[in-house]
């Protein structure tokens, strides 16, 4: 089970035709900007010592609130995205059903008893789930990429759009790969009549194991006619975000990481100031602060981004929407703003 749970890394002709990507230099993949894993002066030690002595706030004392949006019958007319923590969420549009970086298993590690989800946080399964039209994966970190949510949701989706390289954890799980689609930073394609998609960069790695750098790493836009989504996956803070906003904006929503920050790792994380700063090089309109809530993969406090990304909001003026787990973000319409993490 172990070794199905890590995947399995690109070969073969699979492998041949991802270094030829413009992204793939040497022996992987690699960031527009130089960026190490961790500062010269952060062992890997010192951080896992901290790691094991973090914050005593970094799980919430109580159980997480939340709502249980019935989302087979989720009959609305504009954008539909429901949170379901961390950096999992379903979209509602053009009456497609879109699902990203799923994770329902109850951890985010390739160890059942490491990183388990926040008490309250796993209201969602997979038979929760409608028909999905199009799964997105940005990455393959197992916080994102979730080998038992997906093996139980094969049956359910349609096609997969994902960043270069995760076909082969895929298919290695099962998958046919004739409804895999793999993109590479600044592809695109149409999903609908009305749909298009494109992979866009992030600052950021990849890998189940030792081996990094195997699979990209991606953002994603989610563009209709009358919408303009952001999808940021997991990013540092860099010039990519300005870029895309001058190219691909302004967006109506931009979903972004917000926490699981340190100091130690400050090029493959953003803080939260950061990501207020990413919303407005975006030119977005609403921001969805993610990557929090449900999992401690870092040694802040558990609520510490939320806060955080409030009081920068505050400073530059963007409009920001904070939603409980289940509770629908309505482009056009409604954006929850209780801050029901004070509990």
């Amino acid at each position: 089970m172990a070794l199905k749970i890590t995947g399995k890394n690109p070969s073969g002709k699979h492998l041949e035709v991802l270094k030829r990507s413009p992204n793939y230099k040497k022996e992987g993949f690699q960031n527009l900007s130089e960026t190490p894993m961790t500062l010269q002066d952060s062992s890997y030690y010192e951080v896992l010592k901290k790691y094991f002595k973090k914050d005593p706030g970094a799980k919430p004392a109580a159980i997480l609130p939340s709502v249980k949006t019935d989302l087979k019958n989720l009959e609305i007319k504009n954008p539909a995205i429901i949170w379901f923590g961390h950096s999992s969420y379903f979209i509602r549009i053009q009456n497609k059903n879109i699902l990203v970086d799923p994770v329902f298993s109850g951890n985010a590690a390739p160890v059942s008893c490491m990183v388990r989800s926040f008490e309250g946080s796993d209201i969602y399964t997979p038979e929760d789930l409608p028909v999905i039209d199009y799964l997105i994966l940005t990455h393959d970190h197992y916080d994102h990429l979730d080998y038992k949510t997906v093996k139980k949701l094969k049956l359910k989706v349609k096609e997969i759009f994902c960043s270069l390289g995760l076909a082969s954890h895929l298919t290695y799980w099962g998958f046919d790969e004739t409804v895999i689609t793999e993109m590479d930073w600044w592809q695109t394609n149409k999903l609908d009549n009305d749909i298009w998609l494109t992979a866009a960069p992030a600052r950021h790695f990849s890998g189940r194991g030792i081996k990094r750098f195997k699979t990209l790493w991606s953002s994603f836009i989610l563009k209709t006619a009358t919408y303009n989504i952001y999808m940021g996956g997991d990013s540092g803070y860099d010039a990519h975000f300005k870029h895309v906003g001058d190219k691909y904006g302004p967006f109506d929503i931009a979903i972004l990481e917000s926490g699981q920050y340190n100091t130690a790792w400050p090029l493959i994380h953003m803080m939260p100031e950061e990501t207020v700063q990413a919303a407005v090089d975006l030119k977005t309109k609403l921001l969805l602060p993610v990557h929090w809530g449900k999992f401690t993969l870092a040694m802040h406090p558990w609520n510490d981004p939320v806060k955080r990304v409030l009081k920068k909001a505050k400073q530059l003026n963007v409009k920001v929407t904070t939603p409980m787990i289940g509770e629908p973000v309505v482009l056009g319409k409604s954006y929850p703003d209780k801050h029901w993490w004070d509990i």
